[in-house]
């Protein structure tokens, strides 16, 4: 059944992948971003599909959602991906990071209770903070130390209030549920200053420059391929209830990532690998204050309530990422 969809965010790196998704199975789709770190050209292609419309504009603004709203009359659903991400960001404009995640995610929770929208919330696996005890579940614990320390955590922190946010509004009467995407990566992730590790790295590459390693380079992420992530979002945007025993969803919380562990130095050599270029200079630099040493995702939910599998080993698709970035115009 056709939906009227907002997606917040949605020239960034997922938002646009999901957009396309959207519109490709028939959906209505308003897509609203203020191009602060969001590009405009990823969503170039959607601009002639009927039923498709992009307004900028900061979701924090009333006056941005009433303008949404005033397209199809309000929504069905809402993917709510707007933020401030990028670790140099959490550390550099924590304030702003604050301002923009919180806000953003209670302005469009309160439009989502006036329009009876389904909203999907896009948290983050740093909202756990400092958890040490892997995998992280679901429902793991969250540990953030003093902010004496540093600034990182003003976008775990954000993203851990979204989800009290959103998990009062559930008690309230929404049908909200979260999803948590591990450490995604696809050709529209930024590489530059401001951007993730493996854009970063391939950024690198292409400038042939070395690729940057954060201290010792054993740390470890679960890195998940952007269709896998794309499909968590919309399972979780589409199901009314769960595939066990058949329980609405509304509060749930889904991991979704890729449990294939492997350290910042091995990524450095799958990357030397996926460019077919083993003379690539790899750099050790001093990493950011509070970087966790382990991040692995327990995705049995995700899996037995939604159905959900992570279909892309790193190898592959980090190849396709490099094929996908070097296609001729």
């Amino acid at each position: 059944m056709t939906k009227r969809i907002l997606v917040t965010g949605a020239a960034g790196f997922i938002g646009s992948s999901l957009c396309e998704r959207l519109v490709s199975d028939g959906h209505r789709v308003v897509a609203v971003d203020n191009l602060f770190r969001g590009h405009r050209e990823h969503l170039s292609a959607l601009d002639e599909v009927p039923g498709f419309t992009f307004v900028k504009g900061d979701v924090r603004e009333e006056s941005v959602l009433k303008a949404c709203e005033a397209i199809f009359g309000g929504f069905d659903l809402v993917h709510h991906l707007a933020a401030i991400n990028g670790t140099r960001w959490f550390h550099e404009a924590a304030r702003d990071v604050i301002d923009v995640n919180i806000n953003g995610t209670l302005s469009t929770l309160a439009a989502a209770e006036r329009w009876n929208a389904r909203y999907v919330f896009a948290s983050s696996p740093e909202a756990f903070g400092e958890e040490e005890l892997m995998p992280l579940s679901e429902r793991s614990s969250t540990a953030f130390p003093s902010a004496h320390e540093h600034q990182r955590h003003s976008y775990g922190g954000s993203k851990y209030l979204g989800e009290v946010a959103l998990q009062h509004a559930v008690a309230a009467g929404l049908d909200a549920r979260i999803v948590r995407p591990f450490n995604a990566y696809g050709p529209r992730l930024l590489g530059d200053a401001y951007g993730q590790v493996i854009g970063m790295m391939f950024q690198a590459v292409s400038s042939k420059q070395a690729i940057q390693i954060h201290g010792d380079g054993t740390q470890t992420r679960c890195f998940t391929h952007i269709d896998d992530v794309v499909e968590g979002f919309i399972l979780a945007g589409e199901l009314d209830v769960d595939l066990v025993q058949g329980k609405p969803l509304a509060g749930s919380s889904f991991n979704i990532g890729s449990t294939e562990e492997v350290s910042i130095a091995e990524l450095a050599r799958c990357i030397k690998v996926a460019v077919n270029d083993q003379d690539v200079e790899v750099a050790h630099t001093e990493g950011y204050h509070g970087d966790s040493k382990r991040r692995v995702p327990d995705c049995t939910s995700s899996e037995q309530l939604l159905g959900w599998q992570c279909t892309t080993k790193l190898g592959h698709g980090l190849l396709r990422v490099w094929q996908e970035l070097n296609v001729q115009p």
